[in-house]
């Protein structure tokens, strides 16, 4: 289905450090425990500083597919939006729609924070094992359907991790219009 050029034009993929960005909100590939972890999850907590932890462990628990926020303490972005993505099991155990779910949770807590620029980075394709191609495709639909009526986010970044992530996720973005 293509989207009106509104819609895309709210849309960028970057390559870069997601801990640096200056934007309302950074996403967080976070476990459901909330805990610190490796790769970005692990990135973000050392970038934030032990307060960043500590929120985590106020809050206690989200399920896969679902987000919660938190202050971004010592980032430059002002908030993090921790969304626990699936584990990839073969793509038969609702993978996708778990996936989904992280990126329309992590936006809704947007819209209803008043936060206008978000930055996601490739939810699930480390650690998680989630194929990366299928992941981008994914999270370009899910977040161009959900800008779709919703005016108030200005900006969606898709923040890769390297060139090849920075390519599957600008040609799903190409794939929407």
């Amino acid at each position: 289905m293509p989207f009106k050029p509104a819609v895309i034009s709210r849309m960028q993929a970057v390559e870069a450090d997601i801990t640096g960005l200056d934007v309302d909100a950074i996403v967080n590939a976070a476990n459901e425990r909330l805990a610190p972890g490796g790769g970005v999850c692990g990135a973000i907590h050392r970038a934030a500083g032990p307060d960043l932890a500590q929120a985590c462990a106020q809050i206690g628990f989200c399920p896969t597919g679902d987000a919660r926020l938190t202050p971004g303490f010592g980032l430059a972005a002002r908030h993090v939006i921790h969304a626990v993505g699936p584990v990839w099991r073969g793509g038969a155990q609702g993978e996708d729609d778990l996936l989904a779910g992280a990126y329309r949770s992590s936006l809704d807590l947007a819209v209803k924070n008043d936060l206008e620029t978000i930055a996601f980075p490739a939810i699930s394709t480390g650690i998680y094992g989630f194929p990366a191609d299928r992941a981008a495709g994914i999270a370009a639909r899910t977040v161009a359907e959900f800008l779709a009526s919703r005016p108030s986010i200005r900006m969606v970044t898709f923040c890769c991790f390297g060139a090849e992530s920075l390519a599957l996720h600008q040609e799903a973005l190409r794939e929407l219009g």
